[in-house]
């Protein structure tokens, strides 16, 4: 069976990102037709001028809505899309010409109705975007859990690389309404549901991660928010690991205290793995400039996480508000 493909793209205010992933789908090598879906998510710098530069080249489909979060936005453009299989990308990705011959090859031969793929990061990338996604994709830091082959079976894909079959779609009636953790809910809604959601290695995008620090801290401390938010919507997928950075924050700082106290071991341990960080990112980045703002990811990422986390556990559990009471920011309104 050849499966018809239709990409879903949400977009906010961000008309060069889009200018620059149409481009990249331009020389996408696949020998079929595909479709492009773009739903501008209320917008007030719209995208709609540049996405007709394309439109003698590439199938798209345009459409604007009211702001309502990027997983409704996705689920408005599935509703849309004709294709029976969906393509989810962000806005800030790019696609490497391999990509969808990548996706169609491995469907083929080893079919699931939700998939999602890695991110890597482009040679053309800042040095902070580089940084920022070591962090988030090394082995050596809590972005290497979500990226790891032996995860292929029961991954939980992220909404800037997945994929889902109409199907998959309909049963699910699709993402929920909180932002971020949308995409994580609908893998494990999913699962539930009897459905297969796998990791194809080889289905990579390049994802720019355009942001500062101080966005980059205020991402990952939702993230940390999230997380106990899923666990308790999802008892099952509750792990050990996603304790680890909050863990690692509070070590960090019994380290500090206890070294100003005259026993500096613990905080010796915390250098040690600080270095390898800066190493190793170094090394694969050849540039200590990138090595030395990993460290400083890799720190703000842990923090981040680990006081959002530590709040939302605090929130939930002991003084039992309910997550939208909790985090009303983290949840969008369906006007749709």
């Amino acid at each position: 069976m050849q499966l018809e493909y239709s990409f879903i793209i949400p977009v906010y205010n961000r008309p060069e990102e889009i200018r620059e992933l149409l481009q990249s789908m331009q020389e996408l090598d696949f020998n079929r037709s595909f479709e492009i879906v773009i739903v501008e998510d209320g917008s007030t710098i719209s995208s709609e001028e540049v996405i007709k530069g394309f439109s003698d080249t590439l199938n798209i489909s345009y459409y604007s809505k009211e702001n309502t979060g990027p997983g409704d936005s996705r689920n408005y453009g599935m509703k849309l899309a004709k294709g029976d299989y969906f393509l989810i990308l962000d806005s800030d990705v790019l696609l490497p010409k391999n990509y969808l011959q990548e996706v169609d090859s491995f469907l083929s031969n080893n079919f699931s109705d939700c998939f999602g793929g890695p991110d890597a990061a482009h040679e053309s990338f800042t040095d902070l975007q580089k940084a920022i996604n070591y962090s988030m994709t090394s082995l050596l830091t809590t972005g290497g859990i979500r990226g790891k082959k032996q995860a292929v079976n029961k991954f939980q894909p992220r909404s800037f690389n997945m994929g889902l079959s109409k199907k998959a779609f309909l049963a699910s009636g699709g993402f929920g309404l909180i932002h971020p953790g949308e995409d994580p809910d609908l893998a494990l809604r999913l699962q539930k549901e009897g459905f297969n959601t796998i990791l194809i290695p080889d289905a990579v995008v390049f994802h720019k991660r355009r942001i500062d620090w101080d966005k980059f801290y205020t991402q990952v401390n939702k993230f940390g928010k999230v997380r106990p938010i899923l666990n308790s919507w999802h008892p099952e997928s509750a792990k050990i690991t996603f304790w680890f950075p909050s863990l690692f924050l509070a070590g960090f700082v019994f380290s500090l205290i206890i070294g100003l106290l005259g026993f500096p071991l613990f905080a010796w341990f915390y250098l040690v793995y600080f270095l390898i960080i800066g190493i190793d990112a170094g090394i694969k980045n050849k540039s200590v400039y990138i090595g030395t703002a990993a460290i400083v990811a890799t720190c703000i990422q842990f923090l981040g996480y680990g006081i959002g986390f530590f709040k939302s556990i605090w929130k939930l559990k002991f003084l039992k508000m309910q997550p939208q009471e909790a985090f009303p920011k983290l949840f969008f309104t369906n006007e749709n």
